[in-house]
């Protein structure tokens, strides 16, 4: 006070601050960015976002949402609310979507807030086996086609990236055909050489496409194909000579022998139809002594003395229906009977 001696008295004042909400919530970061493959768990936690708000209480409780989520997303990530974490909700498919954005909202309980970008890539996963097409296919080729014909086109692609995604075809070994790139994605299957349908009638051909992924994946088609006959082979005679013995003043008609030949051909290029060469005895045509059924290749003689002729040389002629033929000999020996009586 004013007296002298001054007096004095002291007394403590207690000022307590209280809290207004004047701080907004501050993300950890402005953007987050992850990198998870396509085939993560559903339910796993992708991602954590963060927020932290200066002031106390009521004001420094800090929640989570989604702002402008589409659809889209709202199926596939989920928010905690209370957390932050980002949690998958459905399977991820990289060729569906590879980069997704979301936008995320932080507010205290006095609509302060603070927003955030969250990008999450997609990595691939060697999912999808190459996809293999036959666009067109030959299912009949002629056996004398010329080498490069082609008889099949394919088309091969696969929805992985990368090496998951580089697609590399094969043929069956030991086949007469090749695989050719003609554009991009797009293979031809051409022949190497010319056919033959005698050896090999059919072909099932497998064509064989692998990724680059580890493991690689593979799918494959079987091109099934015939080979068309062509009239290639002429008839072969079972013997390059036949003979047969026959006793005079045989029954008209009679059977001397069988000629047979075969032909590798198939169909009507594999019929065969017999007849004799032409040529006389004793003025008269061949075929007033012996004939051939053109069918079936069975020799028959006439009325035969061996006294006018003992032996018969003579060629048979087999011929396909494509005009192809070949030929064998024949020998029909006449033996003696005693049909003669003495002459004095």
């Amino acid at each position: 006070d004013g007296g002298d001696p001054a007096r004095t008295g002291t007394a403590r004042i207690r000022v307590t601050v209280l809290d207004a909400n004047d701080n907004a919530p501050v993300f950890s970061q402005a953007e987050y960015t992850v990198r998870v493959p396509e085939d993560v768990p559903v339910g796993s936690v992708l991602i954590t976002v963060t927020a932290t708000d200066a002031d106390e209480g009521w004001y420094g409780l800090v929640k989570y949402s989604m702002k402008k989520a589409t659809d889209l997303t709202s199926d596939i990530f989920h928010l905690d609310i209370e957390t932050g974490a980002i949690k998958l909700l459905r399977i991820l498919d990289f060729e569906e979507g590879d980069l997704y954005e979301l936008e995320v909202q932080a507010h205290d309980s006095g609509a302060l807030f603070d927003n955030a970008k969250v990008a999450i890539t997609v990595t691939d996963v060697n999912d999808n086996a190459p996809e293999l097409t036959v666009s067109s296919q030959l299912n009949e080729i002629p056996e004398d086609a010329q080498p490069g014909t082609v008889v099949a086109l394919l088309h091969v692609q696969d929805r992985d990236s990368g090496a998951n995604g580089d697609v590399r075809c094969t043929l069956d070994k030991d086949v007469p055909f090749r695989l050719e790139k003609s554009y991009e994605d797009y293979y031809r299957v051409v022949t190497t050489r010319e056919l033959d349908r005698e050896q090999v009638s059919e072909y099932n051909v497998t064509v064989r496409a692998a990724d680059g992924g580890s493991p690689a994946l593979q799918s494959s088609a079987v091109l099934a194909l015939r080979v068309l006959d062509v009239n290639d082979n002429a008839p072969v005679f079972a013997e390059e000579r036949y003979s047969a013995r026959l006793a005079e003043n045989n029954a008209a008609g009679a059977l001397v022998l069988r000629v047979r030949a075969t032909d590798a051909d198939w169909g009507q290029n594999a019929r065969v139809r017999y007849r004799l060469s032409e040529g006389r005895v004793r003025g008269l045509p061949l075929s007033s002594y012996v004939s051939v059924q053109a069918e079936t290749g069975a020799l028959t003689a006439g009325l035969l003395d061996f006294e006018e002729k003992s032996k018969f040389i003579f060629s048979v002629e087999a011929r396909d229906d494509g005009g192809l033929t070949s030929h064998c000999e024949a020998q029909v020996d006449i033996t003696d009977e005693n049909d003669n009586a003495p002459e004095i």
